[in-house]
C-alpha cells in the first residue's frame, strides 16, 4: 500500500473516531434533556442539534466506510471472475462512486452558498445560523469526494501495471479474502 493510501486510511480512522465522539456527545445531550424534562425543565434544541449531528456524521462517515471497503456491493458476478476482470469491475465501481461523490459535493455547495448569501437561520428557538451545520455537512461530502478521487488515481495506476492484488486491497470487496 502506498504512503498516500495509508495516510488516507489513517485520516479516515481519525474521522471515524471524531464522528463517534460527536454521536456520543449527542446521546449524552439527549439523555440530559430527558432527565431535565422529568424534573420539569428543558435544555431545548435537542431535536434540532441531533438532526444536524446526524447529517454531519453521515457525510463524514462515508469516507471511513470507503477506506474500510464497507460500502454495499453486489458480488454475484464479481466473485466468479478472474482477478483481472474483478480488478476492472473494482475500478468501474470506485470511478462510479467518485463521480457520485463529486456530484453530491458540487451540488451541496450550492445549498451552502445560498445560505451564506441570505444569512438564513433555522426557524427554531435556537435560530441557528444554517451555514454552520451546512458547511460541516458539505465538508464531509467534499472529503468523501477527495478520498474517492485519490482512490481512483491509485486504482488506475495499479490497473495500468496489472497489480490486481493492490486493487483488491484498496477497493475490493471487504471480507471477500
Amino acid at each position: 500500500m502506498t504512503p498516500l493510501i495509508y495516510l488516507l486510511k489513517k485520516i479516515n480512522d481519525r474521522v471515524a473516531i471524531a464522528v463517534g465522539a460527536m454521536l456520543m456527545v449527542c446521546v449524552l445531550y439527549t439523555l440530559v434533556e430527558i432527565l431535565t424534562r422529568q424534573l420539569g425543565g428543558s435544555l431545548g434544541g435537542v431535536d434540532e442539534i441531533s438532526g444536524y449531528v446526524m447529517a454531519i456524521t453521515s457525510s463524514w462517515g462515508v469516507s471511513y466506510a470507503l477506506t474500510e471497503r464497507a460500502h454495499v456491493r453486489i458480488d454475484l458476478v464479481r466473485e466468479r471472475l478472474v482477478s483481472k476482470s474483478r480488478a476492472l469491475l473494482d475500478a468501474i465501481a470506485i470511478m462510479s462512486l467518485a463521480a457520485t461523490a463529486l456530484v453530491v459535493a458540487w451540488r451541496g455547495w450550492s445549498v451552502v452558498a445560498k445560505t451564506l448569501s441570505t444569512g438564513a437561520r433555522a426557524n427554531t428557538p435556537l435560530e441557528t445560523p444554517l451555514w454552520i451545520p451546512q458547511l460541516l455537512w458539505w465538508s464531509g461530502w467534499l472529503w468523501f469526494a477527495i478520498s474517492a478521487v485519490l482512490l481512483v488515481v491509485y486504482v488506475m495506476q495499479k490497473l495500468f501495471v496489472s497489480d490486481e492484488e493492490a486493487i483488491e486491497e484498496a477497493v475490493g470487496m471487504g471480507g471477500s479474502e
